[in-house]
């Protein structure tokens, strides 16, 4: 017997919205955003296309309405548009300039088809959501079109040129690139992409970006999704690490330690056992480490150790001068 509860129709009205929304969806997209099998999905297709609905499918590709098929104005749900001021705080915060006006009238389209008491209500309670500024830029503002040039050349597969200063260079150096994707890791956004110059992968920090210009020239080179890159980072060799916390700080770490490859810990007496998977102790661990040295005792490895006597002694020297 077939399934005609509410929950069914609302997931089939969900899945037309959806097939609007993109040119091709795919069965497993559906199945993994409704969490249901390929079965039901086929089941509900088949009820979109009993309906009258066009629906356009081919095996291995995904679903697509007839071009020129379109519903009427949706509706949106009192919870739906109370989820616009957080998308739009967010936005206002953590975009650049000029991606961020892009969002601002993309959200006042959408506003306006709410019923006027969801608008009041809405009003009432924008004003009461404040997320604030990170404490660090996270853009050049004297780049405020940088994500909308590289979301265009993501889309357009072309190059982009970039006038980029590395952390450690005294001067901006001119990168031809071919964006893979971007993301956001660390309070800081990130745009990964093949560099010319390297004639390697490499990733590149958002605010360090002097200037910007997108070309015409295409990609030399056909790139994989974005995670799988990521992914193969997260490979890179890594070493133990093994650190004793006093309790009393080590709550005050719970929203970096993830940064730096942590494992696992336990409670060892009155002090927190953690464990780490580091990539890097040479710089980006005992930099970190450093900011509570007074409070932590390093268990394991050796080199750590010696590493973290060096940045002391060192810090001595320059004191002194």
């Amino acid at each position: 017997m077939l399934d005609e509860s509410p929950k069914r129709f609302d997931r089939i009205i969900s899945i037309l919205i959806q097939l609007q929304s993109k040119r091709i969806v795919k069965a497993q997209e559906l199945a993994d955003r409704f969490e249901v099998s390929l079965r039901t999905i086929y089941r509900d297709i088949r009820s979109l296309e009993a309906s009258g609905v066009p629906i356009y499918s081919e095996a291995g590709i995904g679903y697509s309405l007839v071009d020129g098929y379109r519903l009427p104005p949706v509706m949106f749900t009192r919870e739906e548009a109370s989820s616009f001021i957080a998308s739009e705080k967010l936005m206002q915060t953590f975009i650049d300039k000029e991606l961020g006006k892009h969002h601002a009238s993309a959200i006042f389209k959408i506003k306006s088809v709410l019923k006027n008491s969801d608008k009041d209500w809405l009003s009432s309670i924008e004003s009461k959501v404040i997320i604030q500024q990170p404490s660090e830029k996270l853009f050049n503002e004297n780049v405020p079109d940088a994500m909308n040039i590289l979301f265009k050349s993501i889309a357009d597969k072309t190059q982009v040129k970039l006038l980029y200063q590395a952390f450690d260079a005294e001067e901006s150096l001119e990168r031809i690139i071919e964006p893979v994707g971007i993301f956001h890791d660390n309070n800081n956004w990130y745009i990964f992409g093949f560099c010319h110059l390297r004639n390697d992968y490499r990733q590149f920090r958002a605010d360090r970006i002097q200037g910007i210009q997108k070309t015409d020239f295409p990609f030399l080179k056909e790139h994989n999704p974005l995670e799988t890159y990521l992914n193969k980072e997260k490979e890179c060799p890594t070493t133990k690490v093994i650190i004793l916390v006093e309790k009393k700080i080590s709550k005050f770490l719970a929203s970096e330690k993830k940064y730096h490859g942590f494992v696992s810990q336990k409670k060892i007496g009155d002090k927190i056992e953690m464990t780490f998977l580091s990539r890097d102790i040479e710089n980006s661990f005992s930099r970190w480490l450093l900011m509570f040295a007074d409070y932590a005792t390093i268990i394991e490895p050796q080199r750590l150790k010696d590493r973290m006597l060096e940045m002391l002694e060192s810090y001595k020297i320059n004191l002194l001068k």
